[in-house]
């Protein structure tokens, strides 16, 4: 029996709360295979149709704004009229005014926390210049233009905008252009709010694949960009994947997830209402528990059933956590950081007295909250670091989007007569020794006794 603070939970044996939380005892022989496995179920779940999006880019491609207008009428069910499918100036203004000032007030706290943190991450061009004077240069130079998408409906988030644009405006990028579903249905005031104040250029009415195929090749309407940034559905995710090459991408996002390690000295309750604020994103989210006691882990799941009752996305996240979530019972620590980097989960969460020892040696991950007092929700809005994230397994790769996401680089390089002559005779060597005949020569020519 643990306490939490909805009271003294009973440890219980309800069938139903079994199947939303699994168990795996990694403890035992072949259980880390096992995890890779429950792991790889959930991204195959995510595959979709790629000839389905190959045909909507072509299409948008070949017919612009005509076919966007047939796809958001087809996918929205809309039956008026399309004409504008840009927001003018005066929509903007007006739509503005609109937002609550305490909403306000936290986009605004929000805003100037992650831009605080973000300036940090700025890079600085460096010259060298060596014994014999050559010059080499690193130069950086943010990309001019971006588009970012930012889900709309049920999923409208004035915290997708901060988190993708700042980094951008922070990096330079002249052009900042968003799309965000709002034809047949009323904006968002946040959203518009957000992205005035990240100095988004232009904000288009469109969603879906095709608008990631507007943004990628240009329309009537949509303005062409260098690269695309925000998250999306799977068919969203999937366009940005077909463009990739045509334009840059931030990345392949999956749904969320959370992965936490806990001990007795967590409250069982606040745990699981960070498995839950994971689970109510997405259907295909995955929220994790990682523990050293079986009896942390049954008061945890009886949590989840108290809270869940009242939760206004209460299908979504049982959903979620009936099909991924997952509870991992796992006696040593070293059991412990091997499942956390075969997770290389987005966000982790380390609620336990011997925290250091762990973070030492973490090492696939993309943001980690450390302590009782710093739940995921906290990085998913105002802490500062972004919250765009590599999931399903990538963290082993790669890392969360940052300013150098908008920055290219190019050297300079000068060589001087000094130099070539110094220097030219081991480049000669080398090319011969790689058997290329062409590269040798244009250093021999310069090396002439007449030059």
């Amino acid at each position: 029996m643990i306490k939490g603070n909805l009271g003294t939970l009973k440890i219980c044996q309800n069938t139903k709360l079994y199947k939303m939380l699994k168990v795996l005892d990694i403890n035992q022989k072949n259980s880390l295979k096992k995890l890779e496995f429950i792991l790889s179920k959930r991204k195959l779940s995510q595959n979709e149709n790629s000839l389905r999006i190959k045909k909507i880019l072509a299409h948008v491609k070949k017919n612009g704004d005509t076919a966007l207008i047939r796809y958001e009428k087809k996918f929205s069910k809309i039956k008026f009229n399309i004409k504008k499918i840009k927001f003018s100036k005066s929509e903007i203004n007006r739509i503005v005014k609109k937002i609550d000032k305490r909403l306000k007030s936290s986009i605004d706290l929000a805003y100037n926390r992650i831009k605080k943190f973000h300036l940090k991450q700025k890079f600085s061009s460096f010259k060298i210049k060596d014994k014999y004077k050559n010059e080499m240069s690193y130069i950086y130079s943010a990309i001019e233009n971006i588009g970012v998408y930012v889900p709309g409906g049920t999923s409208s988030y004035p915290s997708t905008v901060l988190m993708n644009c700042i980094p951008a405006q922070v990096a330079g990028v002249k052009n900042i252009y968003m799309t965000t579903p709002a034809l047949g249905s009323s904006i968002n005031p946040a959203i518009v709010y957000a992205a005035k104040k990240c100095g988004v250029k232009e904000i288009y009415k469109i969603g879906g694949p095709h608008s990631i195929a507007a943004l990628s090749y240009g329309t009537e309407t949509f303005k062409k960009v260098d690269k695309i940034v925000g998250p999306g559905n799977a068919f969203v995710s999937a366009a940005k994947k077909e463009v990739f090459g045509d334009v840059g991408i931030d990345m392949v996002a999956g749904p969320s997830e959370v992965t936490i390690v806990a001990d007795k000295s967590s409250n069982p309750d606040w745990i699981a209402s960070d498995l839950i604020a994971q689970a109510e994103h997405d259907i295909f989210a995955q929220s994790i528990l990682i523990s050293d006691s079986r009896d942390f882990i049954e008061s945890v799941k009886k949590s989840l059933k108290i809270q869940l009752k009242d939760l206004p996305k209460k299908k979504i996240a049982e959903k979620s956590l009936k099909n991924y979530g997952l509870a991992i019972y796992a006696k040593k620590k070293q059991k412990v950081l091997e499942a956390v980097n075969i997770i290389a989960p987005e966000h982790l969460e380390i609620n336990s007295l011997k925290y250091k020892n762990i973070i030492k040696k973490i090492k696939n991950v993309g943001s980690v909250f450390i302590g009782k007092f710093s739940p995921e929700a906290m990085g998913d809005y105002i802490a500062g670091p972004n919250h765009v994230l590599p999931t399903s397994g990538s963290a082993k790769f790669s890392s969360g989007l940052s300013v150098s996401d908008f920055l290219k680089r190019h050297s300079l390089i000068k060589i001087t007569k000094t130099g070539i002559e110094r220097l030219g005779p081991s480049v000669i060597n080398l090319a011969e020794h790689e058997n290329l005949r062409g590269h040798a020569n244009s250093i021999k020519m310069r090396l002439k006794k007449d030059n």
